[in-house]
């Protein structure tokens, strides 16, 4: 059985390679003492976006946005929460109010 710490690092870096294949230079962060110094997201490389990951079977989805917020140490930037399962596509959960600011690009 897979630790949760490699099957957190194995989604981190599975999401990078997604938001690869879609254009975007993302990468996971360095993992120094939990995170890259200046940053917590898992994910970075998508400007104005804070990006937590999560690939698990049961997810509590409120507490992983509430995870995203607290570690948006920029609070300028959105904080979503990519996850999936086993053998489901990815799926982005945000604050509607953040999708509509992407969505109409202004401030809701």
């Amino acid at each position: 059985m897979i630790n949760s710490k490699r099957k957190g690092a194995a989604g981190e870096r599975e999401f990078s390679n997604y938001c690869k294949s879609k254009g975007f230079d993302t990468r996971r962060t360095a993992q120094y003492n939990g995170k890259e110094q200046g940053s917590l997201a898992d994910v970075i490389g998508i400007d104005g976006i804070h990006i937590e990951v999560k690939r698990v079977e049961h997810l509590n989805i409120h507490d992983a946005v509430k995870q995203a917020k607290r570690d948006n140490l920029n609070h300028n930037d959105i904080p979503i929460v990519a996850h999936r399962k086993n053998n489901t596509k990815w799926l982005i959960t945000m604050e509607a109010d953040d999708w509509f600011t992407l969505f109409y690009n202004k401030e809701v």
